[in-house]
């Protein structure tokens, strides 16, 4: 079974509140630190971590709750924030010998990034964010029937308890669902990864139930913060998204660009997963990202 990217070594980094990371490195050079979503692992980047450790320092962790990481538990919504999230983050990185990076994150990860650079904008030096939406817009156009595609969000958002229950009596069923929908290519993940992917959620389902339960609480209120206060991102920033808009009636480009005043938006015809199905294409525009 995969269960790391060749050719990376591995260390566990204590971060905020002493949980620590998981995470893979390799390469040298100015750091780009990479996030993966949901339901995976930081196996996700395997390929775009390699292209890009040619000349960069490439730093692959698991997120607090995911993979190989620690799992706290969620004794109140702060535990999963994705404030606190991003401050794992930032730790990791200082602990490796980075004081300032590039940042990309895919899905949830996106959403740490996201936060990381609101947060840290003189630790962030480059964002990218890959098939997502800021926390608070997210939810503003999540309506209607055709928001069925993230009933997870709202099944995941409940109290403690039944959620949990629900999806851990079925975790590989439910995990395996959206690996198989939200692919364009299935060869993209393939068995062994997959079977890994579904080892890492089976063992996580309260800590993953608990970083979805953040985002339809604290996490709204530290996103509609910033927005108040007419906090946006400092650094150039990256986006790369599959065209949900059409069917949920938004327009991603715009709601970006009102966070971000440095925006490259670019559309992608891949599925949800798109650094496994389209890496060549992901690694490029992470490489122009880096170059403004």
């Amino acid at each position: 079974m995969a269960s790391a990217i060749a050719g990376f070594d591995y260390q566990r980094v204590a971060v905020t509140d002493g949980v620590s990371l998981n995470a893979a490195v390799a390469g040298s050079g100015p750091a780009i630190v990479l996030l993966h979503g949901f339901p995976q692992t930081h196996l996700m980047w395997r390929h775009v971590a390699s292209d890009l450790a040619a000349d960069h320092t490439v730093i692959c962790p698991d997120l607090r709750g995911y993979g190989a990481s620690d799992k706290p538990a969620e004794t109140d919504l702060t535990v999963y924030a994705k404030r606190t999230m991003a401050a794992d983050v930032v730790a990791l990185a200082r602990a490796l010998g980075h004081e300032r990076f590039a940042l990309a994150g895919h899905d949830r990860g996106a959403l740490v990034a996201f936060r990381a650079g609101l947060d840290h904008p003189d630790t962030i030096s480059h964002l990218a964010c890959l098939d997502v939406l800021p926390t608070v817009d997210m939810w503003e156009v999540m309506r209607g029937v055709t928001a069925a595609v993230g009933f997870h969000l709202y099944l995941m958002a409940q109290p403690p308890g039944l959620p949990e229950q629900m999806i851990g009596a079925a975790s590989d069923a439910f995990f395996g669902h959206f690996l198989d929908i939200w692919t364009n290519d299935p060869r993209a993940i393939p068995a062994d990864v997959r079977a890994a992917y579904l080892d890492a959620c089976r063992d996580a389902v309260p800590s993953i139930v608990a970083d979805y339960r953040a985002s339809a609480g604290i996490d709204v209120a530290h996103d509609q913060a910033d927005r108040d206060a007419g906090n946006q991102l400092r650094m150039p920033v990256t986006v790369l998204q599959q065209d949900w808009g059409a069917a949920l009636g938004y327009d991603a480009a715009a709601l970006w660009s009102a966070w971000a005043p440095d925006l490259r938006h670019i559309g992608v015809t891949c599925g949800h997963f798109m650094a496994e199905e389209a890496p060549a294409d992901i690694a490029t525009a992470l490489r122009d990202l880096l170059a403004r």
